[in-house]
């Protein structure tokens, strides 16, 4: 009788940990953040990701780029320039913390500084500018009839500025940060104002999705 209550007691005590164990597993797994947890953290997504139209760009090295570069990793796109007197230096200083959280993560998140003042900004001109940065980051110029195409297509705005009399001039651009994901689509954006520590919360998230 003894020995019966024994296997009892032992087979519900088996039953339970195996309860209790997949529950804490549903729990400490790592999981990708719902559509609303990610708005939280400044995320939005388009569903489904967009393909983009080919355009040849310059990078920082005066080589083209060809759109289908951006296949294999994240890619984070802020549309701005090296003479902008206050929210490109901010926005690039946030990039730089970014990669910094991200740690060894950051090895799957390539950034960019997409220039929308190409007149001045030279492909010498960006890479002595996002040196002083992160020297992984990757600047992107070209015709202005280039960049603006790639810009509407990411839904970026900004008011292009061709010919201006004034050598100081500063040109109009959203603070946003585009996504372009593994597979070189237009996948979503973080809204401005940026903070850093929620981004890298939706990237440690968003780096478990399979694309």
């Amino acid at each position: 009788m003894n020995k019966g209550i024994f296997w009892t007691v032992g087979s519900c005590i088996a039953f339970m940990s195996v309860v209790l164990g997949l529950f804490f597993n549903q729990w400490t797994t790592p999981r990708e953040l719902s559509a609303e947890e990610y708005k939280d953290l400044g995320a939005y997504f388009i569903e489904p990701s967009r393909n983009l139209t080919k355009l040849t760009l310059v990078d920082d090295t005066n080589s083209y780029f060809e759109f289908q570069s951006f296949k294999g990793k994240w890619n984070v796109l802020f549309f701005g320039f090296t003479f902008c007197p206050d929210i490109c230096p901010v926005t690039m200083k946030q990039l730089q913390e970014i990669k910094k959280g991200l740690g060894d993560e950051s090895e799957k998140v390539r950034f960019f500084l997409v220039s929308v003042d190409p007149v001045r900004d030279t492909p010498e001109k960006l890479r002595v500018y996002l040196d002083n940065f992160d020297e992984e980051f990757i600047g992107l110029t070209g015709g202005i009839d280039r960049i603006y195409k790639f810009a509407t297509q990411v839904n970026v705005p900004f008011s292009p500025v061709v010919e201006s009399d004034d050598p100081f001039y500063t040109v109009d651009h959203t603070g946003s940060l585009v996504l372009i994901d593994p597979q070189g689509r237009y996948a979503g954006f973080f809204r401005a104002p940026h903070d850093p520590e929620k981004i890298i919360l939706a990237f440690e998230s968003l780096l478990k999705r399979k694309n």
